[in-house]
């Protein structure tokens, strides 16, 4: 296994937001060439950690990454800028993170077509902007690319904020990307649930039903327009296990809520479903 870390280039006057604080970096883990195994055209996968959009929560991070890889999926991990970086700071990132995979393809021995998002919590909102943002001019001007050198061909959102209705969102997280002015119109626009169209890539999506950080409403939400632009998805509404547990198991708990064997199924099934993409 190699791992390097590079840092994200991003023109943000370009987007009319502020650079200042801004230092995305992204960790690449991926299988050294051997000639005995050959070139495999890996699938990729972009994990983008969770915490808000205050920070980037390390138990979403590499050991999520560690468990892609060890299942023959290229992975590379995020660390976006946090704490008030306006929209579309982030997804800026997510998409010169894109862009950088797919460039770099046959260094990394992966297929440029089969490049998935991959978020969790706020991490799942932003996760879930690149997949539904992929064709904007608000990511190809910025970054003076095409669509097709951003597009996203899948994603998995683990127990993601979706929707911005402050009754079922997770408000700090809105917050934080949408402003002290708090527009309503920003607001509206990162409802990702609203953003969803025939553009949007398949998903694998899954949630506690108990989650009392962000309801489950906003997987639920997602679904129902996955479903009615005939989007290709997987989903897993766990019966119980709350919020933020990341691999549900030794490899991330800090406490004991966060060992939930049932929910723990996530991450097979997700693999599994990468490989049928």
């Amino acid at each position: 296994m190699l791992k390097e870390t590079v840092e994200i280039k991003v023109d943000y006057e370009k987007a009319g937001v502020s650079s200042e604080g801004c230092a995305p970096v992204l960790d690449c883990y991926y299988n050294t060439l051997t000639e005995e195994i050959g070139r495999k055209k890996h699938k990729a996968i972009i994990i983008c950690p969770g915490g808000g959009y205050d920070w980037c929560s390390e138990r979403e991070a590499e050991p999520v990454a560690f468990r892609f890889l060890g299942a023959g999926i290229c992975a590379f991990v995020l660390r976006y800028s946090c704490v008030k970086k306006k929209f579309p700071t982030d997804v800026l990132e997510c998409a010169a993170a894109v862009k950088y995979v797919r460039d770099n393809a046959e260094k990394f021995d992966i297929d440029p077509d089969k490049i998935i998002v991959c978020g969790f919590s706020a991490g799942g909102h932003l996760a879930a902007t690149m997949a539904n943002f992929w064709n904007s001019e608000l990511l190809t001007k910025p970054l003076g690319c095409n669509p097709e050198d951003i597009k996203v061909n899948g994603s998995i959102l683990g127990y993601p904020v979706i929707t911005s209705d402050p009754e079922y969102t997770h408000e700090g997280s809105i917050l934080n990307i949408i402003g002290e002015e708090k527009s309503s119109e920003l607001r509206e626009l990162v409802s990702m649930e609203k953003r969803v169209s025939e553009n949007t890539p398949p998903t694998f999506i899954w949630h506690c039903a108990d989650d009392g950080c962000v309801r489950v409403e906003n997987t639920l939400w997602y679904m129902c327009s996955l479903s009615k632009y005939h989007i290709p998805f997987e989903s897993h509404i766990y019966e119980y296990g709350g919020h933020g547990l990341a691999l549900c198991d030794e490899t991330t708990a800090t406490w004991e809520g966060h060992y939930q064997p049932v929910a723990a199924h996530w991450a097979e099934a997700a693999i599994d479903w990468v490989h049928r993409l």
